[in-house]
């Protein structure tokens, strides 16, 4: 095998949280001092929402909230050290930096609360719901990912109220969203039922008349082949008198008929 001559980095001073060089990349930023286990388990990429312990530290990988037509999820790691100290990448108060996390989750729930209840249509109600279904799921595994990191450090006070901050998210992501659901449901039930109803109506209708067409087509059919010409003393009359009274008659009768029918449906 060919001899490597770099240099290799002094771990003599703290070998414990020596990084090593095949293990300085990855999520975790390279001037953490956090245990070289949390490297070797943490890959490239985010993966699931976990925790993570090892001589007193840990390590909460968790998510950014979802956004619509991402599918890749984003990691936000947060690292408590032994004395209870919190650190995030790019904020040093990382107890502070997990308090907005949960805000982000918090903001996005309370948004769709509102769209929710100014939705009209099924296509407003689909669409809170596929937003709403995915932030429940994050907000889901976030919950089990602090009350996994709650059992692994059973004594941290500030562990246990992120975790049930991560369960109320996860209580009202998943009340929106049922809610949501059965918005949706019952507006398609009641357009449906409208629609058989007017269905229902039209074929009453249609019914109705068919039955006048046939109760009057044989009087019809025998004006039409014998003829009618008989005297009624309107023949007397200047035109256009008796078109017009024919005429009128005609309509008077129709409103007549319109008027039972539509009483008939009520």
């Amino acid at each position: 095998m060919p001899n490597d001559s770099r240099p290799r980095e002094d771990r003599s001073a703290d070998s414990t949280f020596a990084l090593p060089e095949d293990l300085s990349g990855g999520l975790i930023p390279a001037d953490w001092p956090v245990p070289p286990v949390f490297r070797r388990r943490l890959g490239d990429r985010a993966g699931r929402q976990r925790s993570m312990t090892a001589e007193g530290h840990l390590l909460l990988v968790l998510h950014t909230p979802p956004q619509t037509e991402e599918h890749d999820r984003q990691a936000r790691l947060f690292w408590r050290q032994p004395d209870g100290t919190w650190r995030a990448i790019n904020a040093f108060d990382g107890a502070r930096a997990l308090s907005s996390h949960f805000a982000e989750y918090q903001t996005l729930i309370d948004d769709l609360e509102k769209k929710e209840d100014a939705a009209q249509s099924a296509e407003e109600y689909f669409a809170i719901l596929s937003v709403i279904t995915g932030i429940y799921r994050e907000a889901r595994n976030q919950h089990l990912a602090l009350q996994q990191a709650r059992e692994q450090v059973p004594d941290a006070r500030d562990v246990i109220n992120f975790r049930d901050r991560a369960y109320e998210l996860e209580r009202e992501a998943d009340l929106l969203s049922s809610d949501t659901r059965n918005s949706m449901e019952f507006l398609i039930a009641r357009r449906t039922e409208e629609q058989a109803q007017a269905s229902y109506r039209m074929a009453l209708s249609s019914h109705r008349l068919n039955v006048l067409a046939a109760f009057f087509f044989p009087i019809a059919t025998l004006s039409t082949i014998f003829g009618m010409s008989l005297r009624t003393g309107l023949e007397e009359l200047q035109p256009p008198v008796p078109f017009l009274t024919i005429i009128a008659t005609g309509l008077l009768f129709g409103v007549i008929l319109k008027s039972i029918l539509n009483r008939s449906q009520r």
